[in-house]
């Protein structure tokens, strides 16, 4: 046991109680033996300091107890109610002291074990953000709970429109609205009504979405074991297109990967 602030508050707390009870009692006014006081102040004692300082607090109100109980007795010694008075106090304050402290290290080790996922989730998190894939993570409700910078540069999701974790068809209509998709007007709600049909049913059939902007991605869907989706948006566009027509093979190279994130960061440096 530490001797800090933390572990001898118990003990100081429950000597202090009797110290009390013992001068009211005597100088003031009879007062009932303390002992569901002292029981409290055992659980508080584990609560802030631990096993061991729960401890300590019960057998100082287990001694207290026993010395209250003497001076109020007209003959010396003690009785048989007394000696059972006791050992259940001992026993209640005892117990108290262990299931408290046990109680609390339990959740110290939950808190430790939260802290670390949250750093974990944090550097994964800035991690995704350093690829080229766009990574959108949907919870079983089909809200997105993390979208990386990929995806936000690619379809010019602003941080406030993906921090507020909206819900995939939100996002689909977002790339309509702004032009995003290479496709006629016409065929843009077929296209929305299929990939979120494919979405919720778990397909994981990869398909090649155009953007007007001349780049090529390659969604894909995975189904997570809690019902959420994983989806990806890998850039495929030298692989798709090598066949292009060789006079705008400078013109589709400007358009693939790093430049077009760059160019909408820099927008997003200037907003």
């Amino acid at each position: 046991m530490r001797f800090d602030w933390r572990a001898i508050s118990g003990p100081a707390l429950t000597t202090a109680t009797a110290l009390t009870a013992f001068l009211v009692d005597r100088h003031v006014i009879a007062v009932p033996n303390p002992a569901p006081l002292f029981v409290c102040i055992v659980a508080f004692a584990s609560s802030v300091s631990g096993i061991a300082s729960g401890l300590v607090s019960a057998a100082i109100a287990v001694a207290s107890s026993a010395m209250f109980f003497l001076n109020h007795r007209a003959l010396p010694g003690y009785d048989i109610s007394d000696l059972v008075r006791m050992m259940m106090l001992a026993a209640t304050a005892a117990g108290t002291a262990v299931i408290t402290g046990l109680l609390r290290k339990k959740w110290i080790e939950a808190f430790a074990s939260e802290q670390e996922h949250h750093v974990t989730s944090m550097r994964l998190a800035a991690a995704l953000d350093e690829v080229d894939i766009g990574i959108v993570l949907l919870d079983s409700d089909t809200r997105a709970e993390f979208i990386n910078r990929a995806f936000r540069d690619y379809f010019a999701l602003s941080d406030a429109q993906a921090d507020s974790k909206p819900p995939f068809i939100a996002l689909m209509y977002h790339a309509r609205d702004t032009g995003a998709y290479e496709l006629p007007e016409d065929e843009l709600s077929a296209f929305i009504a299929r990939r979120t049909e494919m979405m919720r049913s778990g397909d994981s059939t990869p398909i090649n979405i155009n953007l007007a902007d001349g780049q090529v991605l390659r969604f894909s869907c995975t189904a997570l074991p809690d019902g959420g989706r994983m989806l990806s948006y890998t850039p495929v566009t030298d692989l798709v297109r090598h066949t292009d027509d060789p006079a705008q093979a400078d013109y589709l190279r400007s358009l693939r990967g790093g430049s077009a994130r760059s160019l909408a960061r820099h927008l997003r440096a200037a907003e």
